[in-house]
């Protein structure tokens, strides 16, 4: 398999993520030229706390998404978006489709589709004793894989983590430093079809402190 590098963001900066779009509120600042992001509602508020931060490019279906992560403060939870669009196929933004502010409901019953992949997630009490990845189909609220998560609680953590998503012809694969956490294959049937291209995004439940940097996004076509 071939990959073309068609998005590169240091996220080192306010410029370099000045077309972002949050739905909810946090604060977005930077720390030795990494991104940090935190709620800015209380997490007493519940699901109004927990955030989505867009990258505003339009995507196509075969991708690799790779990112640097860390986290500085728990309890939380962090996912990363993709193939997400209307269902209808429209724009994520168009202003047919019915507002978002960050609660979870809005992403997996409202009127958009998308796969996401759930990681370092430290917020009931279930979570923070046995720890998984999971992987995602919405609409809908639907797991269809996970695995272990091999990240330490914060106090343990190193500089950062590289985290990684393949996206192929239905088959999604997610790494952590080259580890394989998971692998699973859309068969476009039991919970409708493959989500083709689309848009990626942060998002954090409160009262989380995460770090990133250097995403990345790739193309991939099959070798002639």
């Amino acid at each position: 398999m071939e990959k073309q590098i068609i998005y590169k963001n240091p996220l080192s900066c306010p410029e370099d993520v000045k077309d972002f779009i949050m739905e909810g509120k946090a604060d977005v600042y930077f720390v030795n030229q990494k991104m940090r992001m935190k709620n800015r509602l209380s997490e007493n508020e519940g699901q109004k706390s927990n955030f989505v931060y867009w990258c505003p490019e339009e995507f196509p279906s075969d991708i690799e998404i790779s990112w640097k992560f860390r986290p500085i403060k728990e309890p939380g939870l962090c996912i990363m978006f993709l193939s997400a669009k209307g269902i209808n196929g429209e724009d994520l933004f168009d202003y047919s489709l019915s507002p978002r502010d960050g609660q979870y409901g809005q992403y997996t019953h409202g009127d958009i589709n998308t796969y996401h992949i759930s990681y370092f997630r430290r917020k009931w009490d279930r979570e923070r004793c046995f720890h998984t990845c999971n992987l995602r189909k919405s609409n809908g609220f639907h797991l269809v894989c996970q695995g272990a998560d091999p990240l330490p609680n914060c106090e343990d953590a190193k500089e950062f983590y590289e985290l990684k998503i393949i996206k192929y012809k239905g088959r999604i694969v997610f790494f952590i430093d080259e580890l394989n956490i998971f692998s699973w294959q859309d068969d476009g049937n039991e919970y409708g079809k493959v989500l083709d291209g689309g848009k990626i995004g942060f998002r954090q439940m409160a009262p989380l402190i995460g770090e990133y940097s250097d995403l990345k996004v790739y193309s991939l076509n099959k070798k002639l």
